[in-house]
């Protein structure tokens, strides 16, 4: 399990309210994400401030690596 995937959810007051703050997802299927849809990462890191590079490093590279681009 990502555990960046799941701080994100509770960061951002769990599941229903991760939800409904990006919509167009049920908090039903973002309690089953094992990690974050590439389509909804960006979203993610917005309403809950865990970074597009801990929810998907295989899409965004490691933490840091912005800084090297």
């Amino acid at each position: 399990m990502n555990e960046a995937c799941e701080r994100a959810k509770q960061q951002a007051g769990g599941p229903s309210a991760l939800a409904k703050a990006i919509g167009g997802v049920t908090s039903q299927a973002v309690s089953q994400w094992q990690r974050v849809p590439a389509n909804r990462v960006l979203d993610v890191e917005r309403v809950s401030g865990v970074s597009r590079h801990e929810l998907r490093p295989d899409i965004y590279g490691p933490v840091g690596q912005e800084a090297a681009e």
